[in-house]
């Protein structure tokens, strides 16, 4: 009984603790940045390096570089995760080096990953300082990190849904659109969630790709600041850039917060109307 006490309170210390954390940071951010936020903040143009003004371009900037990511990421992250789970061996050599390749790939440091992008993307492929070499550079930063998640989930699918499939006379196509990818979603969901918190949070990455360019992108080829990039410059090259430094930070985590939420209805809903439809 003691024991069952002693691991409720360290759990519950936890929680308070983690929460704590991230309560104290927040109150941080909307005191030193709440007095600068407002809808025209949110559309205008930084002037004068970004000590006034608003965050338009660098929002669009960040969404088209974040857009990019995922659409290209999640396709052949997808793609991996069911070659892995579905159609290898456990014991294939070929997929063990897939995945020993995988975990490499995800202990990296991000700014190796500039220097590569920045180095085959921008240089060696010719496409310069852009917001396509940044979001290509992101992709691949965020591949170990979806094709994990998306593994783990498909491998959690129950093994007598195939079996079923198989009985019914279903080819492994359809058994993974009819059965398994609906099972894996909230996995899926999970998995998306953490790529886009990491790509939208990076920064080191996209210094030597996307670039600092703080104007209105035309198209993918133009050069586009991201929002962590803009809180970097805000606090480390800018003088008196902190208090737009802080604002921008705050409206990056009501970013991350509002996506998170909306994936977790996507989620709940989805699974409710599966289970509701069987």
């Amino acid at each position: 009984m003691l024991k069952n006490r002693l691991a409720t309170l360290l759990i519950w210390l936890s929680v308070i603790l983690i929460s704590a954390v991230f309560v104290v940071l927040v109150l941080d951010l909307v005191r030193h940045g709440w007095a600068e936020l407002s809808l025209a903040y949110l559309v205008d143009a930084p002037l004068d390096a970004g000590r006034g003004g608003g965050i338009g371009p660098i929002m669009v900037s960040t969404g088209l570089i974040l857009a990019l990511t995922i659409s290209v990421a999640a396709p052949l992250s997808l793609a991996t995760a069911v070659f892995l789970t579905e159609f290898s061996s456990k014991n294939s050599v070929f997929s063990g080096i897939i995945k020993r390749s995988l975990d490499v790939l995800a202990s990296v440091p991000s700014i190796v990953f500039g220097l590569f992008g920045n180095a085959f993307f921008c240089v060696y492929l010719g496409l310069g300082f852009s917001i396509l070499s940044g979001g290509l550079t992101l992709a691949c930063m965020v591949l170990p990190i979806l094709i994990r998640t998306f593994s783990e989930g498909l491998r959690a699918a129950p093994d007598e849904y195939r079996l079923a499939a198989a009985a019914l006379g279903l080819n492994r196509a359809a058994a993974l659109r009819h059965f398994l990818l609906p099972t894996a979603t909230p996995a899926l969901i999970a998995g998306l969630m953490l790529a886009i918190g990491r790509a939208i949070a990076e920064t080191a990455a996209l210094i030597f790709t996307s670039g600092y360019v703080d104007r209105m992108p035309d198209s993918l080829m133009d050069s586009g600041r991201a929002l962590s990039i803009h809180i970097y410059d805000l606090s480390m090259n800018v003088a008196g850039g902190d208090s737009h430094a802080n604002s921008a930070a705050l409206i990056l985590i009501s970013l991350l917060f509002m996506i998170n939420t909306l994936s977790s209805k996507l989620a709940y809903h989805w699974m409710h109307k599966r289970i509701t439809c069987l």
